[in-house]
């Protein structure tokens, strides 16, 4: 029973609280799922990591998923230390042992005098060293050369094994992982204690929980973090991916080591299957081939094709949530704290215990009130009211408000009738939002709402897919740019402003390649400029089958070329292929076909390729404002706008009229088979918002 759904892994630490700002050297936590990591969260000391694996457990529980949990500190000692202290070669007696005697807070511990007195346990000196305090601490001496006598072994089998491994006796200094365990294992014992029955423990015990606790190293197998990462928050973010991303198989290989008394390192001896996690396989030359024996494509088909056949191309990075509205998330987003993180009052008013029957009530009024920022200390009494203003955390004591328009007060006392109901007023903890619920799913893109959610759920940083590259390419002759002399025969280039907007409007990030004249070396040179810089490209123009229909022409050539022959009007001619393994969208060069072969096909195609995934266009059902006789065969979009509850179109549909696609807010789209459209009668009109 080794399947997991959830991992999650922490960079521990064993100093003292670290202040607000995110610092190295600290404790960080990263979940991944499925391949992919949410952002890592910061946390200050031991006391807020504890609750907030805490929480995510109990989350991940109800949800009902399997975790497999990685410390980054050693879960056992040196053969024969346990049983010295404990009388018994179970590691986890060790562990609860600890647990009874640690003192821990966020700025101050007892783990040195603790370390002294497990050092009286043998003979001379040792084998703790590395007292960290100003003040001396008897039988614990500041550097390791001072130890002397019969003591256990220096490192154990693991850290013989993994190359540059500190000694779990060194407690300050640089490699200090001694005080990471002697403060870290008290942590595991209660949680052990806290989901009795629901946890196991690696490699000491078998993995048929919900919740395995493994122990880890990073340094193993990830190595320098990008710049502007701390290395900590990077180093859990890359090993829970990477094992996320794992093959069942794989996992199982990692986790196939004999039981022993020290522990054991997840993959040491194994480091290779840590490394490369599996990402997204490249796109095919042949993603865009057609099915055989296939020649005119309905729109529902070439939809699907692209559907099925396109897949995230884009990279992750971590970003600060106030810079990523807009972005794409990359992976599942939980909730660092539960929103509200304390019940509350949402009313001015008096608060006091339990809800109250008909009639009138009177209770002495506490002299202190409650308002929004530190809860109060104190707790009010049984048959007691205190004033509690908007948005104040209820004070022990307190689970039903008054409002205060409906009370009287004089003389210390308040008065009002009732009835009021139990908890009337308030809003409980974790109503909106619980510690560890999942806030933003993966491919959705950021909103000004889920900034506010993100912020009020302590989500500082998230991982978000880097920006899509579109480059657009005009072709042709006869172009030239708006602005300059135009011969005889030439036309200004309409579709690279239009495209350029549109990609921008979609959320992606444009890349002007500029035009290109009608020279297959002169488009192949900017071809090969625009795949080293963009993610997908752009072309209008030349992607018939015409001589100078270069575009097509030299996709064929590089043996990734399908002319997709659509039954759509305006538009038809969609040349797809790849190259230098960078899609090629080869749209029509009449601008209304461009755009809205676009709309329909380049859009959705795009969100795939940028993580957002599939998105159908929003339409609506409208009374027509006109009459139209449409053929079988092709499924036509009419330039459209509504006014006065009827939708209208453009007068004329020839396809080189610009002018109405400034004039339309939209598109009607009547199906493929033989239509009369009468006054009147219902036909979906998609607004131009509708495509976004």
């Amino acid at each position: 029973m080794n399947g997991f759904d959830t991992f999650v892994m922490l960079d521990w630490s064993g100093g003292n609280d670290r202040g607000a700002s995110p610092k190295a050297d600290a404790i960080w936590g990263c979940v991944a799922r499925a391949g992919t990591a949410c952002e890592p969260v910061y946390l200050r000391n031991r006391q807020l990591a504890e609750a907030w694996i805490k929480d995510l457990l109990q989350a991940e529980m109800a949800a009902g998923r399997r975790v497999l949990a990685g410390f980054d500190f050693p879960f056992g000692y040196p053969d024969g230390f346990c049983e010295t202290v404990t009388g018994r070669s179970d590691p986890l007696a060790l562990w609860d042992w600890l647990e009874a005697r640690i003192e821990d807070g966020p700025k101050a511990n007892n783990r040195f005098d603790i370390a002294a007195g497990l050092n009286r346990l043998f003979d001379g000196i040792g084998p703790f060293w590395g007292n960290g305090l100003k003040r001396d601490i008897a039988d614990l001496p500041r550097k390791g050369l001072a130890r002397h006598g019969d003591h256990p072994a220096e490192k154990r089998m693991a850290e013989d094994q993994a190359k540059g491994a500190f000694t779990l006796w060194q407690l300050s200094g640089a490699g200090s992982v001694g005080s990471q365990s002697l403060m870290g294992l008290p942590v595991l014992s209660r949680l052990r204690r806290e989901f009795a029955g629901a946890v196991s423990v690696w490699p000491f015990q078998p993995l048929d929980t919900p919740i395995a606790f493994v122990e880890i190293w990073p340094s193993l197998s990830v190595g320098a973090a990008p710049d502007g990462w701390i290395k900590d928050a990077w180093q859990v973010s890359e090993v829970a991916r990477h094992l996320s991303g794992l093959e069942p198989g794989q996992l199982t290989a990692l986790l196939d080591v004999d039981p022993n008394a020290e522990g054991w390192i997840l993959g040491l001896g194994r480091e290779h299957l840590l490394r490369d996690a599996p990402l997204p396989p490249p796109l095919s030359n042949d993603c865009f081939a057609l099915p055989a024996g296939v020649e005119w494509t309905p729109v529902e088909d070439a939809l699907a094709l692209l559907k099925e056949r396109l897949q995230a191309v884009t990279g992750v990075e971590n970003i600060r949530v106030r810079d990523a509205l807009g972005r794409v998330v990359a992976g599942d987003v939980m909730a660092v704290r539960a929103n509200p993180p304390l019940p509350n009052t949402a009313v001015d008013g008096y608060g006091f215990s339990g809800g109250r029957s008909k009639g009138v009530h009177v209770l002495p009024l506490e002299t202190d009130r409650a308002a929004a920022g530190l809860r109060l200390s104190g707790a009010v009494p049984q048959g007691a009211a205190i004033r509690v203003l908007t948005g104040a955390a209820l004070p022990d004591g307190v689970d039903t408000v008054v409002l205060q328009e409906d009370v009287s007060v004089a003389h210390g006392q308040i008065a009002f009738h009732g009835p009021v109901k139990a908890g009337a007023n308030t809003r409980k903890a974790g109503e909106d939002v619980e510690a560890g619920q999942v806030i933003l799913v993966a491919g959705r893109r950021v909103t000004s709402a889920d900034l506010a959610l993100l912020a009020a759920t302590g989500v500082a940083e998230l991982s978000v897919r880097l920006p899509l590259r579109v480059a657009v390419i005009s072709t042709g002759d006869e172009l030239v740019e708006a602005g300059d002399a135009a011969l005889e025969g030439q036309i200004f280039d309409a579709n690279r402003p239009m495209l350029l907007a549109m990609i921008e409007r979609f959320g992606h990030m444009p890349v002007d390649m500029g035009r290109v004249v009608d020279d297959r070396a002169a488009l192949a040179a900017k071809l090969d400029d625009a795949a080293g810089c963009a993610d997908v490209i752009l072309t209008s123009g030349g992607a018939s089958a015409g001589d100078e229909d270069h575009v097509s022409a030299l996709l064929r050539e590089a043996g990734a070329m399908a002319l997709w022959r659509i039954a759509i009007k305006p538009g038809r001619p969609l040349a797809l292929g790849m190259w230098q393994g960078t899609p090629v969208f080869g749209l029509p060069g009449n601008p209304v076909a461009a755009n809205v072969c676009t709309l329909v096909f380049a859009r959705p195609a795009m969100a795939q390729l940028a993580g957002a995934g599939w998105s159908d266009p929003q339409g609506f059902m409208v009374p027509a404002g006109f009459e139209k006789r449409k053929k079988a065969g092709r499924r036509e979009y009419l330039r459209a706008r509504v006014r006065d509850g009827l939708v209208e179109v453009f007068a004329s549909e020839g396809s080189g009229r610009i002018s109405g696609l400034s004039w339309a807010e939209g598109l009607v789209e009547l199906p493929d088979g033989a239509l009369d459209v009468g006054r009147g009668d219902l036909v979906r009109y998609i607004p131009f918002g509708g495509f976004e």
